[in-house]
């Protein structure tokens, strides 16, 4: 299969640091691999409403909830760019991942099978100089691949507060020159690791 990357932009600002830093990391993908950019924010998802217990999903067919399934079911890597926000994913984020709960349980769409093996990648700035405050972003992002049998890329991490300081972190920028290059393991809850 083609790779096909889906970056998902979680930021609230368009070319925040999070994006400048995928953007980065992106030019180094070669000319043949597709790449496919959505803002979350200009493709805004309705509150998700958990109907796990009733009988009533289907496939949506037109608007942004479309437009987000057909593309993360067509992504053989999906590069979750979110800024880290009160210490996890922005709120744009978090709901398109809400909107896997209802994607799990549609009929014809073999979600969780469609996915599995499947890269989930990240990508995100922080203020804060110690990385380990991102903890909980990457910790959701690896629990949702481990949940769902993909591989987990990591999270790529930048530092930049005001716009543009991502691009004076150097060892940031470093890391993005190889971020993809590498074949990330099957994502394994902690509880797993031995």
């Amino acid at each position: 299969m083609t790779r096909r990357f889906l970056f998902l932009l979680g930021s609230s600002r368009s070319e925040g640091n999070t994006e400048l830093l995928a953007r980065r990391a992106a030019e180094q993908l070669p000319a043949d691999v597709e790449q496919q950019w959505i803002s979350l924010a200009e493709h805004p998802l309705p509150d998700f409403e958990d109907l796990r217990h009733d009988s009533d999903h289907v496939r949506p067919t037109q608007g942004d909830v479309a437009l987000l399934l057909d593309a993360t079911l067509a992504a053989t890597d999906i590069v979750i760019a979110s800024p880290l926000y009160w210490y996890s994913v922005s709120a744009h984020t978090k709901r398109y991942l809400d909107y896997w709960s209802g994607w799990l349980r549609t009929p014809g769409l073999d979600f969780k099978a469609t996915l599995a093996g499947r890269i989930l990648w990240g990508v995100t700035a922080l203020a804060h100089e110690e990385s380990e405050v991102a903890d909980p972003l990457i910790g959701t992002l690896n629990h949702s691949a481990a949940y769902m049998g993909m591989r987990f890329g990591g999270v790529l991490l930048g530092n930049g507060s005001r716009p543009g300081d991502v691009l004076d972190d150097t060892q940031a920028l470093a890391r993005a020159k190889t971020f993809f290059t590498q074949e990330p393991p099957l994502a394994r809850f902690p509880y797993e690791a031995s």
